[in-house]
């Protein structure tokens, strides 16, 4: 029973982090920039269909990461050719890195243009006195749930 609550709990806080990964990139409006900028704006929904394939790719490369270790299995079964395969993945992983780098170097910026909308917002809905309150409620927050994480160590549980 146990078990099975563990397994409840932890589907829905995946969930909820997904959730805001996904709001994230939408209230930033990276996908429908990038389909902008590169002329593509017939194939945003392959673009979409990719942010979610790779948030779900490095979840369970994260989750299962003890059952993911490719390198492993080819050195067990293939000793000899392990300097070809070392040689693939250090490019795989130089691939992997520059496209980390751009998108989150996009991320960046889109996230920075949208800071330049958050006044406009504000004077719109006429949020004048509170912004300063509500932002350090945010920041406080923040700060709480970093040090419960630490200090109940929930990073050695994984």
């Amino acid at each position: 029973m146990r078990t099975l609550f563990l397994v409840i709990i932890g589907a829905s806080y995946g969930m909820l982090s997904s959730a805001g990964v996904f709001t994230v990139l939408v209230a930033v409006g990276l996908v429908p920039r990038f389909a902008g900028k590169t002329h593509t704006s017939k194939k945003v929904l392959i673009y979409e269909e990719m942010v979610i394939f790779g948030t779900i790719t490095g979840c369970v490369l994260s989750i299962f990461s003890r059952y993911c270790q490719f390198g492993a299995w080819w050195q067990g079964r293939f000793p000899e050719r392990m300097g070809m395969w070392l040689g693939i993945g250090v490019f795989w992983q130089a691939v992997y890195g520059i496209f980390a780098g751009m998108f989150i170097g996009c991320l960046a910026l889109a996230i920075a243009e949208m800071l330049d909308s958050i006044p406009i917002l504000t004077r719109r809905v006429s949020f004048r006195h509170g912004i300063g309150l509500a932002i350090l409620s945010m920041s406080v927050g923040k700060l709480c749930g970093s040090l419960l994480y630490f200090f109940t160590e929930l990073h050695r549980t994984a």
